[in-house]
């Protein structure tokens, strides 16, 4: 499909939704993708990407950083405590707090280090037992307890259910949002992007459809 087509279909559903496409940024999500593909997307300008893991992001990004200028890499994957600090020197913005261990261990960090990424709060919308993600009922109370520690809130971030509508999920973490007085809302991903538009995402997840399908390591 490629980077062009997909910002077509972004500029499609922002008119079709009265946005503007500065309202809506697009990660290229470029885990488990080989250097080439990303290099061949950064030579066509784009600049915001997304990770899943701190370690696959170290061994990539700062030689691109090197090569490329004004690159902004977003963790969209979970953050284990003990690799917070590493995230800090690596993402811009970090889209998967989910715990309030995460959140002092970010705010200690913030600290230290006299300033902090960006933070999105994920929600899981779905309350699925085996994914990552504050539940509905416990948001607001999160949302303040992060607020309380000074922590840099960008927004809200959910993953919906694989089997499920997503425009519900979307729905119900705007909700959530615009109660709590946050604007960025991180949802949509390759099969859903155009309908998380319609319900006011921000920031959009999109991988194989702009890189192709993704490479594994032993691959």
């Amino acid at each position: 499909m490629g980077l062009s087509e997909i910002q077509a279909r972004i500029a499609k559903a922002c008119a079709e939704a009265g946005r503007s496409t500065d309202e809506v940024h697009l990660i290229a999500v470029s885990k488990v993708q080989p250097p080439e593909r990303i290099a061949a997307v950064l030579e066509q300008d784009h600049r915001l990407f997304g990770e899943n893991r701190v370690q696959e992001a170290a061994g990539k990004w700062p030689d691109f950083r090197a090569r490329f200028d004004g690159v902004s890499v977003h963790l969209i994957g979970p953050l284990q405590t003990n690799k917070a600090r590493q995230a800090f020197d690596l993402f811009e913005a970090i889209h998967s707090v989910d715990r309030p261990k995460l959140a002092k261990t970010i705010a200690r960090l913030a600290q230290d280090e006299g300033g902090c990424p960006d933070l999105f709060i994920q929600v899981n919308t779905g309350e699925e037992p085996q994914k990552a993600g504050i539940l509905p009922g416990d948001a607001d109370a999160f949302i303040q307890e992060c607020r309380a520690m000074d922590l840099p809130l960008r927004g809200l971030m959910c993953i919906p259910p694989v089997d499920e509508t997503p425009s519900l999920h979307f729905a119900l973490l705007g909700k959530i949002a615009a109660r709590n007085g946050l604007n960025g809302l991180s949802m949509g991903m390759s099969s859903d992007f155009e309908q998380a538009i319609a319900f006011g995402a921000t920031h959009i997840r999109v991988g194989s459809a702009i890189f192709g399908e993704r490479v594994s390591p032993s691959g």
